[in-house]
């Protein structure tokens, strides 16, 4: 019987805010309005910094592979979630779903690391200015890069290789795409290997680039109060103020969703946070980086305005 559940399973429904329909609308716009902000505030970033000669640093590397991140992950989720807003349970394929849901847990385990490696460019560009090019070269910063996407992808493989067969019920999942956590819950299969490894992963992906980042800030902060000038003070404290308004909107919410424990069955908390991460990490990503960033802004009217005068 659990071997025919395997062979039936052709689709699954997403509750979303099927119970809410006035509030899907309102959704929908707000929904529409974000992923724009994401879509056009990633895209610039990334056509800024390969195109303006003066962000061909490493700061500005990692700054280019976040937001190519942060692209794919919107990318990822946010069109279906809004054309899901005009269905009652919409529905996705098996296949989709598995698709889906693992391409966001590569792209955002990618994303952890690439924050605990921006926090080591801004350290030793605090801490040790004057050895900076030699420390972050070109070839230690790409192979930075390139690490921290073998091990997400690692990661990944290891989850879809422990992934559950047997499904039971009426394989409603009580979120707005296919999420991990909500997944797990409809199966039917012995899921204590998939958990435990889930736990595991989430220690080294998520809590361990997160300590990795607290005791470089606390290095980074000592460093600067060793500075002697109120001005210095200040400009080594704007250097990373960006990154540090980004690490805590990211790691808030992914440990509110993936460390701290929660029920048996899905909640609408577990939604909501889930969707703060998705939604909102991809959308001020940009708006932190450019509105904050003089180099970035100067940098559009370089490229920007040399086309317009042209």
């Amino acid at each position: 019987m659990e071997a025919a559940n395997e062979t039936t399973v052709a689709e699954f429904i997403l509750i979303g805010l099927s119970e809410y329909p006035k509030a899907q609308t309102v959704f929908f716009s707000l929904l529409l309005m974000t992923y724009l902000i994401s879509f056009l505030g990633n895209g610039l970033i990334v056509i800024l910094i390969i195109a303006d000669p003066h962000l061909h640093t490493p700061m500005y590397f990692f700054l280019c592979v976040l937001s190519s991140v942060d692209f794919m992950i919107s990318n990822n989720t946010f069109p279906e979630i809004m054309i899901n807003c005009f269905f009652y349970r919409p529905t996705i394929s098996f296949y989709r779903c598995l698709v889906q849901m693992y391409v966001g847990v590569l792209l955002f385990v990618t994303e952890c690391f690439l924050l605990a490696i921006m926090a080591y460019d801004r350290f030793a560009a605090i801490c040790q200015p004057l050895h900076y090019m030699q420390i972050m070269s070109w070839r230690f910063c790409i192979s930075l890069v390139a690490a921290s996407v073998g091990l997400s992808s690692l990661s990944t493989v290891i989850n879809v290789l422990l992934r559950p067969t047997d499904f039971c019920g009426q394989h409603i999942i009580n979120h707005f795409v296919c999420e991990l956590q909500s997944f797990l819950k409809l199966t039917c299969s012995d899921t204590r290997a998939s958990e435990l490894f889930m736990n595991i992963s989430s220690l080294f992906n998520v809590m361990l680039p997160f300590c990795f980042i607290v005791i470089t800030y606390v290095r980074i902060g000592l460093a600067v109060l060793r500075i002697s000038t109120t001005k210095g003070r200040k400009k080594a404290f704007s250097t990373c103020s960006s990154h540090l308004t980004v690490v805590s909107v990211f790691y808030g919410t992914i440990i509110i969703m993936y460390v701290m424990p929660h029920p048996k069955s899905s909640s609408d908390q577990d939604k909501i946070v889930s969707l703060l991460y998705g939604v909102l990490t991809p959308m001020l990503n940009p708006l932190i980086y450019t509105l904050r960033n003089r180099d970035v802004k100067g940098a559009f009217w370089r490229v920007f305005g040399r086309k317009i005068s042209e």
